[in-house]
């Protein structure tokens, strides 16, 4: 793409009432523009990013055996007022039609699949199963802040599975939680296990997945050494306790949830009357699980992670191009360049515009692709390599540019 072709343009200031770091670059850079607290418009640039998030998320749930499926946003009243949710949930938006009819935009979806998935479960033959959608979200947030981490809207990605036994929902787990730390280090972020409470899904122990960041809203008690971690609200240990597991001493951090699993037992199965035919031949309730991952929320985290003074530094599996070339006047080296570098199935966003380097060079920083290539009089027919994380400068011909970009 060539930069002229942007809908919208960095800005040159940090916009007002950012208060949080992926709020400000995400705006400043180009990424997404705030309609209003808590609800965001995502920009060329923020859904190409959003879109490498999906993938990867997409592929790790397919590796598990998991269904993509799309469920609507609006519900009927009637599925929530059958689960206690209607009353019980303050976050829950609640719409009245011009017929006087009520609905509920879906802040999760167990009142919706799990009614469907009275069609596909006859028998223990259908089980296990796990389907998943990447939808959007809407909670109705008293406080919706820092940034796209905490929103009124957003995007997620809800998995739910249904089971024979516990014994099998424990295992469906731990090939779930796998992949969820596959995802997250493909992410390039490093998220940590912790034990939670179910909050309003269920009274049994959820598990969260959390992500060390100043920006976070939930304060962890971790092993620095193991994957030992627990939230601080159910925690026995406190800090400078030795760790349960290896006896290295303990830290308090803050950290913002990337993801989660509950174990949803038998609750919404019995609400709707969903059964199936064991071996026995008996009725049974199957068990439930529901597994999250915020997809928007994602890409929040991974600004507050990967950022410096100059702006975002994108990992390169999420960035929303892999180089951002840069010419200095050599028009004809920069098209032929370009040219190439699509030729060989690269992204690349273009800087054609008729500004100095030094406006060029700084919005690169704050778009933050992994590779900054320059042409220019001075290099000749060489191109100036430059990683985003790094301060060595190269000079390379072509062909090499390719190879290592792919």
């Amino acid at each position: 793409m060539k930069f002229h072709q942007l809908v919208i343009k960095p800005l040159k200031e940090t916009p007002a009432g950012a208060d949080t770091i992926n709020h400000q670059l995400l705006v400043q850079g180009g990424f997404v523009r705030q309609l209003m607290a808590g609800v965001y418009i995502y920009l060329p640039l923020g859904r190409k990013v959003l879109d490498k998030i999906r993938e990867i998320v997409r592929e790790e749930m397919d590796g598990i055996g998991g269904k993509e499926i799309y469920m609507p946003a609006l519900h009927p009243s009637a599925n929530w007022k059958k689960t206690g949710g209607w009353d019980n949930i303050d976050v829950l938006f609640k719409i009245k039609s011009r017929t006087g009819k009520d609905y509920a935009l879906g802040q999760s979806h167990e009142e919706v699949v799990t009614p469907l998935a009275k069609e596909m479960i006859k028998s223990y033959k259908d089980l296990p199963l796990a389907v998943y959608q990447i939808q959007w979200k809407y909670r109705d947030e008293l406080r919706a802040k820092s940034g796209i981490l905490r929103g009124k809207e957003f995007e997620m990605k809800d998995m739910y599975s249904f089971h024979d036994t516990e014994e099998d929902f424990e295992q469906f787990y731990e090939q779930a939680k796998k992949a969820y730390l596959r995802i997250f280090k493909r992410l390039g972020l490093t998220a940590k296990v912790t034990e939670a409470s179910g909050g309003s899904f269920t009274d049994k122990i959820s598990f969260e997945f959390m992500v060390l960041t100043d920006a976070g809203e939930d304060d962890i008690l971790y092993c620095p050494k193991c994957d030992f971690c627990i939230n601080t609200e159910i925690a026995t240990q406190k800090e400078n306790d030795n760790c349960p597991h290896c006896k290295t001493q303990l830290k308090v951090g803050r950290a913002s949830e990337a993801g989660n699993v509950f174990d949803l037992g038998q609750k919404f199965a019995k609400d709707f009357e969903l059964t199936y035919q064991n071996k026995e031949g008996q009725k049974k309730h199957p068990i439930m699980g529901c597994y999250g991952i915020g997809i928007t929320r994602a890409m929040g985290i991974i600004v507050e992670k990967n950022h410096d003074e100059r702006g975002i530094i994108w990992p390169k599996s999420v960035a929303p191009f892999v180089t951002q070339l840069i010419n200095i006047e050599s028009l004809e080296n920069a098209q032929k360049t370009y040219d190439a570098l699509l030729e060989n199935n690269i992204e690349t966003l273009w800087d054609d515009r008729d500004e100095s380097p030094g406006v060029k060079f700084k919005d690169a920083d704050l778009i933050g692709c992994p590779v900054r290539l320059v042409v220019s009089a001075k290099t000749g027919d060489k191109i100036e390599w430059k990683q985003r994380n790094s301060e060595k400068i190269e000079l390379l011909d072509l062909a090499e540019v390719i190879a290592r970009l792919k």
